[in-house]
């Protein structure tokens, strides 16, 4: 498979003030993972762990008071173009070389994104035209009925106001004109957090058949819902602290988790069938760190049942496990990762 997006190291913080004092919020601390075209990766951890802060870096979206501190995110186009992180200035070039054109992002608010006194048309216009100069209304609305009608949305929806839509609607018209320039990775941020169980299924089918129509070729969904992400993902990347602690094929990460962490995030998810509800729902002890001072070594071994004295000490590298797995944890030996 070929790369859509390489990072290594990957390092962004968040810079604050306290008084005349300096410190750094390590939202993002040394992530390595690649995304290959074709991908569905799902992107999955804690509230807080930093999955919203990597989609940022995924965007080479780096303003005050967030900060790149180093490291490599390279996105490679379908006609072999690289771009790299550090060769970006400043945040407009990255918006009139990059947004749109070759990533998009549906942030977590998407539903209230859509200026409620504007027309869905006149939307996807002020979008398209920021990109290319001399689109027409007219086209405008040809493209959007298009890619309307495979998202199965009615084609009067282009006439009406972001308010009169559901909630679901909204959803799949936000993913709609963030395609419009066919991006080469999307990236959706809790897309599904607060929609009902119905809606979500017609979100994860709207997702799913972009790329099926090659409208995006790859796609990070980013959730704390496990049991959501195993739906529509062909691989889970697992973020603990602002680290990726897993990676490895969706089958795979459920059935055979890894790490202590990611085995402690599938067991805490509710389950309807009977076995589930004789075992009860259990939970991780502890709470997530604190990233402005995290601790030494492993960052999950506060809460880890099997810390070992290395755990406290050293930072595990990721390692291959049996070829194809990728993990953050010493109780498995290897070679380092990607």
């Amino acid at each position: 498979m070929s790369e859509r997006m390489i990072l290594e190291n990957v390092r962004a913080y968040y810079r604050q003030l306290k008084g005349t004092t300096e410190y750094f919020v390590k939202a993002v601390d040394g992530v390595n993972f690649t995304i290959y075209d074709g991908d569905i990766i799902g992107l999955v951890g804690e509230s807080g762990c930093g999955k919203s802060t990597l989609a940022k870096a995924l965007m080479f979206d780096f303003h005050p008071p967030l900060e790149f501190k180093g490291g490599r995110i390279e996105l490679i186009t379908r006609d072999g173009k690289r771009f790299n992180a550090s060769q970006f200035k400043g945040i407009d070039t990255v918006k009139k070389t990059l947004w749109g054109k070759h990533i998009a992002y549906v942030p977590q608010d998407a539903l209230n994104a859509l200026m409620p006194t504007i027309k869905i048309k006149k939307i996807a216009y002020d979008i398209l035209r920021s990109h290319e100069k001399g689109i027409t209304l007219k086209k405008t609305i040809e493209l959007l009925k298009e890619r309307l009608a495979e998202l199965d949305l009615p084609e009067y929806v282009i006439d009406v106001y972001p308010f009169q839509l559901s909630g679901g609607m909204r959803q799949r018209v936000v993913l709609a004109m963030t395609t419009l320039l066919t991006p080469e990775v999307l990236i959706v941020d809790e897309p599904t957090s607060a929609l009902d169980v119905i809606t979500q299924k017609i979100v994860l089918k709207a997702l799913v058949q972009l790329k099926k129509l090659g409208f995006v070729d790859s796609i990070v969904f980013i959730t704390h819902d496990i049991s959501t992400v195993r739906q529509i993902a062909n691989r889970i990347a697992v973020m603990y602290a602002g680290r990726i602690v897993e990676v490895g094929s969706t089958e795979q990460v459920i059935n055979e988790p890894l790490h202590p962490y990611t085995e402690g995030l599938i067991h805490s998810v509710p389950s309807i069938e009977l076995e589930g509800k004789e075992k009860g729902i259990s939970y991780i002890p502890g709470h997530p760190p604190n990233l402005i001072n995290p601790p030494a070594g492993c960052r999950f071994h506060p809460r880890c049942p099997h810390a070992m004295d290395i755990c406290r000490k050293e930072a595990p590298p990721l390692m291959k496990i049996n070829g194809n797995r990728i993990v953050a944890c010493w109780l498995y030996g290897g070679e380092k990762g990607e």
